[in-house]
């Protein structure tokens, strides 16, 4: 049974960093691709950054510049580091992995992010 798992997030004044990592187990073949998303409260879910199993990561514009995803592709785990948070940022955070360009396959539980003086 596949299982990703979120951490890493938590409570940050605006300006400061998290690092949120994904873990995954029980797969029996790779990802071609995985990604970040996030909802925040009363809103719908939003593709927050990506990267495939050859290590080309896209990001949305709200987050070029901030954010780094990154990918240890040894432990099938992938990580946001997050830079500069701004409140607008506070959300869910959730990981998701698929086998093909445009596939969702699995979600992880999700781990929450606020940005709060």
């Amino acid at each position: 049974q596949v299982q990703l798992v979120e951490s890493g997030g938590g409570l940050v004044q605006p300006g400061g960093s998290l690092r949120l990592s994904c873990a995954t187990s029980g797969m029996t073949r790779s990802f071609y691709r995985m990604g970040w998303h996030r909802q925040a409260p009363g809103k719908q879910r939003e593709l927050v950054a990506q990267i495939t199993r050859s290590g080309y990561a896209d990001y949305e514009d709200f987050v070029k510049g901030r954010f780094t995803i990154s990918r240890d592709g040894a432990e099938n785990t992938i990580y946001l580091e997050m830079n500069n948070l701004k409140p607008e940022d506070t959300a869910v955070y959730y990981c998701d992995a698929g086998y093909s360009p445009l596939q969702t396959n699995f979600w992880g539980q999700g781990t929450q992010v606020t940005v709060s003086a």
